[in-house]
């Protein structure tokens, strides 16, 4: 039987040998993906001498076939006693109900860091030259931005009231036809962020911090992102880190923090990716930049993802990629997406000798071309397996 995992006073996690942890399946190729994924994750597990007591609770289709709720108040409680879950995609209601259920369960939960790691792995499909360049990880934002959802409806009754009130107020006028949305970026949010981007430096060894922004057009927003990321370095880490600006880019041997203009960004990730390893930046930046880096190392179907609160301890890992319900049950598709999230939730609770042997056993069946039709489409000489004989032959070269 398994123990909860805890914070502790110092704020670091207490895991036991067997956690208990909550998943949600997902819903269309939920179904083939994560027992793929659990696959493989027990059999790590099992070669350090740990288990996981998995404990499936309800969210999507599902949750809304079986208890006629899309998000039963259940699921979250277990998230939130239980401190880790990880989750398949999930299909968000059409025409009423939640926004979206992942950014719904991120805000309940405040997991207000979106962890986005991005590199290649060896033998994946490619579009471009060098992707063994590319290895960085973004810390997206997850509470403000265009996540706060805070709009009004062009020619609605509550559009003309805010247009009204923006022209009595500031004098700022505003087409009638106007659609209407409100953008808050704060000190508070975006400082725990970029708090957040600057400890995984300093823990993980990395040189360069990057703060992505468009403060040169919106300077009171993206822009004082920037300026509050800055002056938390100096204020709180000046020991291990310094602004380009006040080293003119010679740290020596603290971490080298700098910044980049959202659009130049996403030209130089692509063109100069050995100079970005931590990217900092806010919601909207960070899905352009983290779906763009995707692409270059073989797509969001093999791209991981997280969200974190590091305060409370809280991490919910998922796949990043949608529901695909035309091939739910099919046993075709990639499970990586949610595997390598379920690596970043072993990294996450101190499992770092199962994270690297899952990382290392992976990259030893992609490059022995063993690869579901994805990829295989792609490789030469490839043999295209099942979703679930991916998974065991991944296991077989643990």
């Amino acid at each position: 039987m398994g123990e909860k995992i805890k914070m502790s006073p110092d704020g670091t996690l207490v895991v036991p040998e067997e956690p208990v942890i909550p998943f949600i399946e997902g819903d269309g190729t939920g179904v083939d993906i994560w027992p793929a994924a659990r696959l493989v994750l027990d059999a790590a597990a099992a070669k350090h001498g740990r288990s996981v007591d998995w404990r499936e609770v309800l969210a999507g289709e599902k949750a809304y076939n079986e208890v006629g709720d899309w998000l039963p108040q259940e699921t979250i409680e277990a998230f939130d006693e239980h401190l880790i879950g990880i989750k398949g995609p999930l299909t968000t209601p059409i025409g009423g109900g939640f926004r979206s259920l992942n950014v719904a369960i991120r805000q309940i939960l405040d997991l207000y860091v979106c962890l986005r790691p991005v590199r290649w792995f060896k033998g994946v499909p490619s579009p471009v030259k060098a992707p063994e360049l590319v290895d960085m990880v973004i810390f997206r934002e997850n509470t403000e931005d265009i996540y706060a959802g805070l709009e009004v409806e062009a020619m609605s009754p509550e559009a003309l009231k805010l247009r009204t009130l923006l022209e009595d107020a500031f004098g700022w006028k505003i087409r009638e036809d106007s659609g209407i949305g409100i953008k808050p970026i704060s000190k508070t949010g975006s400082q725990r962020l970029q708090r957040a981007a600057l400890d995984y430096a300093v823990a993980k060894g990395k040189s360069r911090v990057h703060w992505v922004h468009k403060g040169n057009i919106m300077k009171f927003t993206e822009g004082a992102f920037q300026k509050w990321g800055y002056e938390l370095v100096r204020e709180e880490y000046a020991d291990v880190a310094v602004a380009w600006a006040d080293c003119g880019g010679d740290a020596g041997d603290k971490i080298l923090v700098q910044d980049a203009i959202a659009d130049i960004a996403l030209q130089q990730v692509l063109t100069r990716p050995a100079e970005f390893e931590v990217i900092g930046t806010m919601n909207l930046n960070g899905d352009y930049l983290s779906d763009a880096l995707a692409a270059q190392v073989g797509g969001i179907g093999i791209a991981p993802g997280g969200n974190a609160n590091y305060v409370t301890g809280h991490g919910i890992f998922e796949a990043t990629h949608g529901t695909a319900p035309k091939y739910a049950g099919q046993d075709k598709v990639n499970p990586s997406s949610v595997l390598l999230s379920g690596v970043l939730m072993f990294e996450h609770i101190g499992w770092q000798e199962a994270a690297d042997d899952i990382v290392a056993a992976l990259e030893a069946t992609i490059g022995d071309k063993v690869v579901t039709y994805d990829f295989a489409r792609l490789m030469d000489g490839a043999t295209e397996v099942k979703c679930s004989e991916f998974a065991h032959a991944i296991v077989d070269r643990l």
